[in-house]
């Protein structure tokens, strides 16, 4: 090497290369559900570019450059889809700052956190917040998003109690809000009554989620999960009637809110198809917003 300038190019080239053989070893352990991971971080990169009166989301443009090349030129999907991953997200914000004002001694979970950057949209300055998601997942995710001061990545299964056991250790009696955005549509009915029932067992807990109607289902099924490259990722989990689902958790389970998925969400400036799509989806109850409390 002729200069220092040389060498210290060099590193990094070596540095960015051995990173990116990481990541490839990392994504290659990811199964059909995991890889659905990268939609949500590419809906909110598309909203803070061209709607980010939807959402803005200055960390996933952060880590835009960061993602795999070719996530960010496959160009197939429409902007509503784009946009569908950002509403979750957008959603999940509103419910977390009103749970934060009422309870402010509260604790958030995410489960199935992928590569949510929620806390760095959220964070007040003093909650105490923890991710949860696979091992693998996890491990992507801490090369991508290293844990902040407050929030503690835990990996395990979502469904076993091994997290919820960890967090109460810590916080023994504190409120804890869990969301799940995007999770549960993948596993079957039986095994989400499950996890909600088992999470009655640890104290004060509500629980915010996305849900499709069975109706909802289908269409998602057949035309989203194929738009965003994912249509062998098989849908099980629907609920027509939240308070069918409570009555099906038991334990004094309570709705505290369902609402269509679209309501709150501005759309002027949107393109027409995203605009009607949005419309058709709010009337049929397709997708909608659960607050429950365990």
């Amino acid at each position: 090497m002729d200069t220092l300038e040389e060498a210290f190019g060099f590193h990094t080239r070596a540095v960015m290369m051995m990173l990116e053989n990481r990541r490839d070893v990392v994504m290659s352990k990811l199964g059909v559900v995991e890889d659905t991971l990268f939609v949500p971080m590419l809906g909110r990169i598309y909203a803070s570019e061209y709607c980010p009166q939807i959402l803005y989301d200055p960390k996933a443009l952060e880590l835009k450059e960061k993602l795999p090349s070719d996530l960010l030129k496959s160009g197939t999907q429409s902007q509503y889809t784009l946009l569908a991953s950002a509403v979750r997200s957008a959603n999940m914000d509103r419910f977390i700052r009103v749970f934060l004002e009422r309870r402010p001694d509260g604790i958030i979970v995410q489960l199935g956190c992928g590569l949510e950057t929620t806390y760095h949209r959220c964070d007040n300055g003093h909650t105490r917040w923890y991710a949860v998601d696979l091992p693998h997942v996890v491990e992507y995710r801490r090369e991508l998003l290293p844990e902040p001061e407050r929030e503690t990545y835990l990996a395990g299964d979502a469904f076993d109690e091994d997290w919820i056991r960890r967090i109460r250790a810590d916080v023994r009696d504190a409120p804890i809000l869990v969301i799940a955005g995007g999770l549960f549509h993948y596993f079957e009915e039986s095994k989400v009554v499950g996890l909600f029932q088992m999470l009655q067992q640890f104290g004060d807990i509500e629980l915010i989620f996305d849900a499709v109607s069975k109706s909802g289902m289908a269409m998602m099924q057949k035309k989203y999960m194929r738009q965003v490259g994912h249509a062998d990722a098989r849908m099980f989990f629907y609920v027509d009637s939240v308070a069918e689902l409570a009555g099906k958790i038991g334990g004094g389970t309570k709705v505290l809110v369902q609402e269509p998925y679209y309501r709150h969400i501005p759309r002027g400036g949107l393109q027409f198809f995203t605009k009607v799509s949005m419309a058709v989806s709010d009337r049929g109850c397709m997708v909608k917003m659960i607050h429950l409390k365990l």
